[in-house]
Formats: C-alpha cells, structure tokens, sequence
C-alpha cells in the first residue's frame, strides 16, 4: 500500500466523485482512501463535480454585504505533519535508476503543506553527482516513470506522494512522466517541473514598480505554448502567502501536486501546467502567514462562471472586430465638443433572459432609432449579487457570465459600434466586496484593502476599500481600466462613487478617521490614483471619455491633471462630471405643484451659476426611480395627463440646457413604476392592445424627436462648457413659471429655448430675441397631439418686431402651450 498524503483541510470546499470500480485504495493503515482525492485520468474515473467551484443550486441567493466589519479568516486545522511512509522497495533497480537522496525533512514538509516558496528546486530534473535527478509529487500515484527516447525508467515510491530516483545521464533528456493509478490506465503527461520560469523580467519589473499597464496580459490565466509545449501560465499576486498552489478541474481541485513558485520580490507566484487550456476552472490555494488556508478566484481572471459558481475560467478570445471605422473616427471631435446624449441601461433587465448575442440583435436598433448617441450600461464586471446591480465587483477584468462569454460581450459592443452608437461601461473602483473566495484579505492579510480595519471598511454599503496608497493596488485598477477601452473597446467608463473615494471623512464620523499629512480631509491617495487612471486611459485611448459620478464641489474634477487649482491640487482629469446638483434641483422644482412654483423658480436656475465650472453631464439616472423616489413621471404632480405634460416639458428642458444628457431605460416611454432589476421595464406599456399605449409611446416619439432635433443642431452641444453657448432672455419670470434662454453654436447661430411650467395657456407672450432674424419658426413643441398633448402650438413662423423687451431692441409674440417647452430657430 501507498502512504497516505497529507490531505487540504477544506471543508467548505468538498469535491466529490464516483467511487471507482474494484477494490476501494487503503492508506497504510488500512483507512480507505477517500475518492475525492483520485486523480481522474481518461476512460477510468468519471468526471468529478464542480462542487469546488459552484455552490450547492439550491441554497438561497447570495445576500447584500453585511455594514458589520469583516469576520476573521476561516481558520482551518492545520494539515497533520507529514509522515516519512516509504513503500517497500522494489527488488530490482527499475529502468537503471539508483535511490535519489531523501528530502531534508523541513523541506519535505514545507512542500508538502504548500508552503514551499521554490517547488522548482525540488522536483522535476536536475544534475547530482553521477547522474540526473528526477523527483515528481503524484499524490495516489501507483507508480511514477521516466519516459524519453529509448528510456523508460520507474521512480522509487517515497512516501506521501513523492516519487525519486537517478538516472546515469550527463544531460536532462525531453522526458515526460508515465503515471499509474489503481483506477487508471498509464497516463503520460508533460512535468510542469522541468520548464524555466513564463514570465519575463520586464514584466517582473514592471510589476514591482506599479506601472505595467498591460497587466491583463502579465497576471492570471493565459494559454500558450512554452518551450514548445501547449499549456497555461497561471501567475498571481500574493506576496504575503506561504505559498500558493493551483487546483482546477483538471486535479479534481487538490492543488497538492501543483505549487507555484515565488518569483521574488515581486509577491508574484507562477506555474506552468502543460497540457491545461482554454475552458478549464481554476482557483488558487493560498497557505496563509498563519498556516491556515483559503481558496481563491483569481483577481485577474478573464472568464468566470455564472454565478453563484465562483471558478475562474481559462480564456482565449476568438472574436474578430469589425467596427474598424468606429474605432478611426471616434477621437476626431472633442467629447465635450460633441452631441452627447445616453441612454442607460441595465443589461440583465433591459430583456430579461436575454444574453450578450441576442441583446446585440435587438439593443442597437432600439437605441439607434430612438437617436441616442450613445449607452451606459450599469457595471458589467462579474458580481455575485443581482441585486447590486454590479457595483459589487468581484471579477474587475471578466464580464458576467450571466449573458454569455467576453466574447459575447465583445459581439454586442461590436454591434453598438456598427450601428453609430458609443458604449460606456460603469465602473467602480470604489470599494469591493467582502466575499471570502474573492479579494478580501487575499493572501491572508489585507492586500487590496487598507492595513486599518476602520480605515478599510466601507461605512455605507458592508464593503472594503481600495488602498490607494499602494502601488500594486493602483496599477491593477489603473490597468483595469485601460483594459475595458482596449480589450472590449469600450468608449468611456463612468466611474461610479468618486466622492466616497477623494474624502476621507465619506461617511465618517469625528473620530473615524484620520486627516492626510496636510491636516486635510482629503484622501491624496485617492487623487493621485484617479489622476494616473485618467491620464493613462487618454494617453493610450483616442477618443475615449471618462466621466465622474462626483457629488460634491470638488475643484477640478474635470480639469486636466497637470493645471494646479486654488485649492493646490491638480485636476483630476476626467472628461465629464455628472451634474448632480442640478438634477437635484430641477426634479425638486418639477415635483412641486405649479401654484408653488415660483418660490422655487430659483431651484430651475441656479444651475447656471456653476455651469461651466466643470464639463457636466445632466443625469436622469437609475439612482433617482428606485427605493422610494418614483419614476420621472411618478415624481410630477397632478393626474396621469398633468403628469405627462410636465414630464415631457422637463425633458424639452433638459434636452435644450447646457450640458450632455442621461436618460434611464424606461423613462423614455415614462414608465409608471420604479426600475425593479427582477423584470426590467414595462414594455407592455407600449402593446397596442393596452388602452393608454397612446399616452406612453407619444413621450416615445418626442424622446426620438428631441434626439434628431439636438444632434441636427449644434447650438444644443457645441458650446456646452463655455459662457458664450448660453444667453438668458428671461430668467426671473417666477411668477409665470417660464423660462426663456438662448443657445449658440460655434458660428453664434442662436436657438430659442422656452419653457412653461404652469397649466395655462400663455398668448402673446412677448421675448426680446437677438436681433438680424426677421422671423422664428417652432421646431419642437412638447404639447403637440401626436406626443400626447393639448395641440397648443405656433404653426406659422413668428414674425420679429421692433419693440424692445428684456433689454434688446427687438422682440417677438408667441404662444406658450401649458405646461410645455417650446424650441424656436431663426427662419
């Protein structure tokens, strides 16, 4: 019998198999050998379960984070010492091999518990005095030979799943190992042993500097062919382990004969397994400083399973792009500079039980024919709870495998691009989940996280941080995010909670944290990591934005990195900043009844002090029709035809202010109800068979027409972010609820924007308007009949008279329909 091996004390993580056929293997005690633990080889033992990977099905959906702190790491018995249990001898030297010289014990042991930091050193082949020699870890092997061109020699059995022996040779031949088990046929494979390190010193040094922006391709899983061999490079970052070891699918997830080697002080460990390719699960098996273990999906993977299965899965894309004219043109024009509206959307919803492939067969004719310029999907970065909405990530470099594989998720990208429309992802290197398969305390201490638990725990949302101020930490999100625009061609990311992120305080209590070196609340980490992220993605992306959810008055969120504010920072280098202080304002204006109105006209205006402090996006967005806050349309007061006017006059409204648009899914057709991520929006809403089908795809039909009419006009995006683009004619008419401003474009080309928030008809309402335009012509009225209106409009061109108002010599007379805007162009 064969010594029993040290066993992976996981119980968490159970693997099970049939139990081979023919006598059950016994330890050498006689103590049944479980068959967890058989390596499977082909046409003997039937394909274990994925039970290491996925949890059970049957046990209840994943819950949001705890807000409590993390708890300690699982601490596992420690493994029993390994036992130095030989099998007999055979009588003759097999194949002309000679004993090999027994381990050093603590080396032995080390090895055997996975806490060797040089695996290498030990097995595979090397020159001895007299000969080479060959040393394998086969845990269950029967039998373990040498096999080369005209030699076949068996290794001595030394226990605990090592096999030994010396051959005769001056040099180390191309051999491979022949391996037997009891419920097995000879199984021939490749030594992971004999292959020289995969990873190469650029890369090792990039590492350790923090600067390789290609990490992607340096970390985690990547099939290739070394020394001529066909494998997978496997490679992490876990400087503080003891050791780490790979388990997958293809040895039953006992990682026990496959360590990975330390590739020094880089806390980088690396393993080449011949013969492991595209579509295996893998984890990694970490030994904690503390002796304890823990088993890992790798941060870096680029496939993983669908959720709730936490394997990572090996990659290789085979898509082939065709948005090439996308790509050459997108970066001709200034974002800032350029019609910019969005459409948001939350992909898993938007057609439940749709994946990448068929979403890519309908989203971009929907979108296109509405007119957007572009979407934002909500994160699309693998997450364990739908319910997050993907802002607790837990894969930052896989796309979920909910809709489908990358490359499914490329062929949707690919198929925006080909139908004219941009794609931005939302993308949060906020914080991260505290999932213990994941990157909470990855190698056993925090690594991703901050040292300090206070510090580290996120106060809002039962999550961790990201220490910034670690070199390591910055280039893997710096490099994630050069990986969404590179790798999916993605055309911007909006990066989510970048207030949480720039102050210390976020949250925070006096007496929760600690001020920066300054004595400030800011967190100079956090600026330094979003200014290197920023000035990365546009150095090495053309064309592509980044775009801030940012909800205070930080200074310069979208300056550029290298202009010093007054406040002695630079700028943090984004493109665009969501405008929440106007959405706030507005919706709060539009939520009141039209007889208050004007004691918060001021609410509507405001945002025009600050407008052109920061390059802003308008944003209707998810955030403001869930938990509570309604719908756009549910917001407004009145009844249902109330409701809808003022809905419809709020968007001629956003759509004619400076500054880019957002929209939601299903405010486009104004849904009643919130956003609920379980069904998405109701599409049986605009069924013709439904009795006020009418009413809702009207609001549809002018969502399209505000679209058309701003990207023909470039009054409405060319001069966004600069005072020039904007003129009030009356910006104090509180009394009437009316609104009545000037957009330019670049060649001082003027469009008339009027608004009429209260239920009243308005004739003859006088505006004094640029003069040198004999006439005004109505291009959009929110209130015509066929957007599901009252049909108050200005059919004719509106005539300009010499009579001043508003301080400008000339003037015209037009009619305000109710609760509706009006936009008027020179004839």
């Amino acid at each position: 019998m064969t010594a029993r091996p040290t066993q992976f004390p996981w119980e968490d993580h159970p693997v099970t198999a049939r139990p081979p056929s023919g006598p059950v293997p016994c330890d050498s005690a006689g103590v049944p050998v479980p068959a967890t633990f058989l390596p499977a080889r082909s046409g003997a033992v039937p394909r274990p379960s994925r039970a290491a990977a996925e949890p059970d099905p049957a046990a209840p959906a994943p819950t949001a984070p705890s807000p409590a702190a993390p708890p300690p790491p699982r601490q596992a018995p420690p493994p029993p010492a390994p036992r130095r249990l030989v099998a007999p001898r055979r009588e003759a030297t097999p194949g002309g091999t000679r004993p090999a010289a027994p381990l050093d014990d603590a080396e032995r042991a080390r090895l055997l518990r996975g806490a060797h930091h040089d695996p290498h050193a030990l097995l595979g082949a090397h020159h001895v005095p007299g000969g080479i020699l060959f040393r394998a870890l086969r845990p269950f092997a029967r039998s373990v030979a040498v096999t080369a061109k005209g030699l076949r020699a068996e290794l001595f059995d030394d226990g605990d799943g090592l096999f030994s022996g010396v051959l005769p040779l001056s040099e180390i031949p191309d051999y491979r190992l022949l391996v037997v088990y009891d419920t097995a046929d000879d199984t021939e494979l490749h030594d992971p042993y004999r292959f020289l390190p995969s990873l190469g010193d650029l890369d090792l040094h990039l590492i350790g500097e923090g600067r390789h922006e290609e990490l992607w391709r340096a970390l985690g899983a990547h099939p290739m062919v070394h020394e001529g061999v066909s494998g997978t490079r496997f490679t992490v970052w876990a400087p503080n382990a003891q050791g780490v070891r790979v388990a997958g699918d293809f040895n039953f997830w006992d990682g026990t004969a496959h360590p990975m080697r330390s590739l020094g002080a880089t806390g980088v460990w690396e393993l080449f397994l011949p013969g492991v390719g595209e579509g295996a699960l893998y984890k990694f098996q970490i030994t904690r400083p503390d002796g304890s273990y823990t088993l890992r999906a790798d941060p870096m993977a680029r496939r993983t399973e669908a959720p709730p299965a936490t394997a990572s899965v090996v990659h290789v894309s085979h898509h082939r792009w065709q948005d090439d004219a996308w790509m050459e043109r997108r970066g001709e024009r200034p974002v800032h500079e350029a019609p910019f509206s969005v459409y948001e959307v939350h992909l898993p919803s938007w057609r439940p039980g749709l994946g990448y492939r068929q979403l890519a067969e309908q989203l971009p004719a929907y979108v296109q024919d509405l007119g957007f310029t572009h979407v934002e999907l909500l994160p699309v970065a693998e997450h364990p709870f739908g319910g997050s909405w993907g802002y607790q990530v837990t894969g930052f470099y896989a796309p979920t495998a909910r809709l489908g594989t990358p490359d499914d998720f490329k062929y949707l990208v690919d198929a925006l691009h080909r139908a004219g429309i941009g794609v931005l992802v939302d993308w949060v290197p906020a914080h991260f989940p505290k999932d213990e398969w994941a990157l909470a305390a990855f190698d056993g201490r925090p690594l991703y996280e901050p040292q300090d638990p206070v510090r580290a725990a996120h106060p809002d949302w039962g999550t961790l941080e990201f220490d910034y101020g670690r070199k390591e930490v910055r280039n893997f999100l710096v490099a994630n995010a050069v990986y969404w625009c590179e790798e999916f061609h993605v055309d911007g990311l909006r990066v989510d909670a970048v207030a949480s992120m720039l102050y210390l305080d976020y949250s925070r209590g006096p007496g929760q944290w600690t001020p920066n070196v300054h004595g400030g609340r800011e967190n100079l980490d956090a600026v330094a990591f979003l200014q290197e992220m920023n000035a990365t993605v546009y150095r090495r992306c053309p064309g592509v934005v980044t775009v801030a959810e940012e909800s205070t008055a930080w200074d310069g969120v979208t300056r550029a990195t290298h202009h010093t504010g007054p406040g002695g920072f630079g700028g943090l280098g984004f493109g665009l900043k969501w405008n929440m202080g106007w959405m706030h304002d507005s919706l709060q204006y539009m939520s009141k009844e039209p007889v208050h109105r004007k004691y918060h006209h001021g609410e509507m205006t405001f945002a025009m002090v600050y407008a052109y402090s920061e390059n802003y996006v308008l944003p209707i967005s998810h955030d403001e029709v869930v938990h509570g806050k309604r719908s756009l349309v549910s917001k407004m007061p009145g009844d249902w035809w109330q409701q809808r006017a003022d809905h419809r006059a709020f968007l001629g409204f956003m759509w004619a202010h400076p500054g880019k648009q957002l929209l939601f899914m299903g405010q486009e057709f104004a849904q009643g109800a919130e956003w609920s991520e379980s069904h998405g929006p109701d599409w049986w809403l605009l069924d013709p068979s439904y009795a006020a089908e009418a009413d809702h795809r009207g609001v549809r039909d002018l969502v399209r027409d505000l679209n058309e009419r701003y990207t023909a006009t470039p009054a409405l995006w060319q001069r966004d972010t600069v005072p020039d683009g904007f003129e009030w004619i009356d910006g104090d008419a509180a009394e009437d609820n009316v609104l009545a401003f000037l957009r330019y474009d670049a060649e001082r080309s003027p469009l008339l924007a009027v608004c009429n928030f209260s239920p009243v008809v308005r004739q003859g309402y006088r505006l004094g308007v640029p003069p040198g335009h004999a006439t005004w012509e109505e291009i959009l009225n929110t209130d015509e009949t066929r957007y599901g209106g009252s049909g108050v409009v200005n059919p004719d061109p509106v005539k300009t008279e010499s009579v001043q108002s508003h301080g400008r010599p000339v003037s015209v007379t037009v009619t305000l329909p109710p609760l509706g805007t009006v936009w008027f162009r020179p004839g």
